[in-house]
């Protein structure tokens, strides 16, 4: 097999491995999403355990699971599950998340009818909650995907300690010839991976339009039409009226009171029954996770020395401080990102002609890694940057690099936001002649709200990624990208130093903030979405 038909075959392999992952991630997330509507501890545990893994990069948080993959398993089986571990992370946590926030928003009529009809637990997530997940599902795919491929280059060739470990996918082979300086086939890489980027695309957002259109609540009811045996029907009706009167005064009034009352009884026990089966599952499951993340976090502690407890706590306030500016960064890059998507998001949605060209193009460039193509703008506007900020444009291309690495979240999620928006509101806006501000005070953000929680918080808890390769890059054609305050950069020295103790301390203190920040924010705006914003509802109330 010659280089070309290899470098082919790794990239199918990487698509592969990808879409793998990917649908891993939704059936689990529909298991896990309905288990946290019925169960409150559930829900909490859960929640706050996705705002530390998606918020905390996978690198420095995971290295004693890498271990566990490599040294306890062993062989490419082992560098196999590590690699899709990493890449496992890079897409589940938005799609967990979206899962969640669209089984929280459903609407209470279709919930009422689904009670109603006494349907089983398969049932349930057949006819209502997988449908209804469907849209935000798809506002999610394209992300996923290529925030998967944003972590390629990590996950398929990685180092534990002393040793390096590859598994077959583009992300090697492109590592490996970069290391022989074969830029030519770097290069013929790169296109063949825009080529299949560019087709999986395509397909993601057909899927995504149809999802939409499929699944997205409407109004329109059709004119009711009457065959001749509905005509007949109609005629007779009056002729058939006394008899059905007096049906109904037997059954009224003859028929047991005492029957039907057990009955009603019997049924609303059924379903008591079934509700608490559920809770009890949900809460046994969160009660064994957080009993594991005791036990684990018991034996961290047991086995640390009080100087060394004293050299972490004297560090805490230090690390305190760097991770507040970093919170400033990642709030500039959320702001930012939603401000651009809501605007390009609303305008693509509006005009299609322009959305079919468009889109393509933003997934494509969406998918390829940052980490590769930076370097190129950075090289390209290094100086005409440096003569206008001065000193601030270190800042400036390390919130360029996370905001191109998490800006595509909101987009999307805004973007389907919109476009599921049912076709009675835009009606309403033309009827009232409402103006451009008005229509995104009153209509759009309000509709899109829920999508745009779920859209905002993965490209808050993202930034941390593009962060953590900016703050402290490196030799970057031949300039270090350095911060002067920031918790990533203190994570990235403290690793290359050695000194593993004090980056996960680090990690560990960022985990508490981070589910400080998911109960107060997350759920919080999560439940309120579910009482005001749920746009369906109005077609319900029409």
């Amino acid at each position: 097999m010659n280089i070309y038909e290899l470098i082919i075959l790794a990239t199918l392999a990487s698509t592969g491995r990808v879409f793998g992952l990917i649908l891993l991630s939704i059936v689990t997330g529909w298991i896990f999403g309905y288990i946290s509507i019925k169960s409150k501890l559930f829900e909490s545990i859960y929640i706050g355990l996705i705002e530390i893994l998606e918020s905390v990069p996978v690198i420095s948080f995971f290295p004693v699971v890498l271990i566990f993959f490599i040294y306890h398993i062993g062989g490419y089986i082992g560098a196999e599950l590590a690699a899709d571990f990493l890449i496992f992370t890079a897409v589940v946590w938005n799609i967990w998340m979206s899962i969640y926030q669209a089984f929280k928003t459903v609407p209470l009529p279709m919930l009422e009818s689904i009670e109603n009809l006494r349907l089983g637990l398969i049932d349930k997530l057949k006819k209502l909650y997988i449908p209804f997940s469907m849209p935000k599902i798809a506002a999610n795919l394209i992300p996923s995907f290529t925030d998967a491929f944003f972590y390629i280059t990590v996950s398929e060739v990685f180092i534990v300690g002393t040793n390096s470990f590859h598994v077959f996918g583009i992300g090697s082979i492109i590592i490996d010839l970069i290391n022989k300086n074969a830029f030519s086939l770097v290069y013929f890489s790169l296109a063949v991976l825009g080529i299949i980027i560019a087709i999986t695309i395509f397909g993601l957002r057909e899927f995504a339009n149809q999802a939409v259109a499929k699944y997205s609540l409407e109004s329109e009811i059709p004119i009711p039409r009457y065959s001749r045996i509905k005509y007949l029907a109609k005629f007779y009706t009056p002729l058939t009226a006394p008899a059905r009167r007096i049906g109904n005064i037997t059954t009224r009034y003859l028929a047991s009171p005492m029957r039907r009352t057990i009955k009603l009884r019997k049924l609303e026990m059924e379903e008591e029954r079934g509700n608490l089966v559920y809770k009890i599952i949900g809460a046994i499951t969160g009660l064994v996770i957080l009993s594991l993340l005791i036990y684990g976090v018991y034996s961290i502690l047991s086995s640390t020395t009080y100087k060394l407890w004293i050299y972490l706590l004297n560090n805490s306030l230090y690390i305190l401080i760097n991770l507040a500016y970093d919170y400033i960064r990642v709030s500039l890059i959320a702001i930012t990102s939603f401000l651009i998507s809501l605007f390009i998001a609303y305008y693509l949605a509006l005009h299609k002609k322009t959305e079919a060209t468009a889109i393509p193009v933003i997934q494509v460039i969406a998918a390829y890694p940052p980490p590769i193509y930076f370097p190129i703008i950075f090289a390209a506007s290094y100086t005409i940057i440096e003569r206008f900020l001065s000193y601030l444009s270190v800042e400036f291309f390390v919130l360029l690099l996370g905001f191109l690495s998490t800006f595509y979240y909101i987009f999307y999620a805004m973007w389907l936001g919109i476009k599921a928006i049912p076709q009675e509101y835009w009606e309403v806006m033309d009827n009232f002649n409402l103006s451009y501000w008005q229509k995104m005070r009153y209509i759009i953000l309000p509709s899109t709200f829920p999508y745009m929680i779920s859209g905002l918080t993965s490209t808050i808890n993202s930034a941390w990624g593009g962060l953590m390769i900016g703050e402290y890059w490196l030799n970057l054609n031949g300039h270090n990208l350095e911060v002067r305050h920031g918790l990533m950069k203190l994570i990235d020295i403290w690793t290359y130093q050695g000194n593993i103790t004090l980056a996960a301390w680090a990690s560990f203190l960022f985990g508490i903030v981070v589910v400080i920040f998911a109960i107060l924010f997350t759920k919080k705006m999560m439940d309120l979405a579910r009482k005001k914003y749920v746009i369906e509802e109005g077609i319900f109330a029409a």
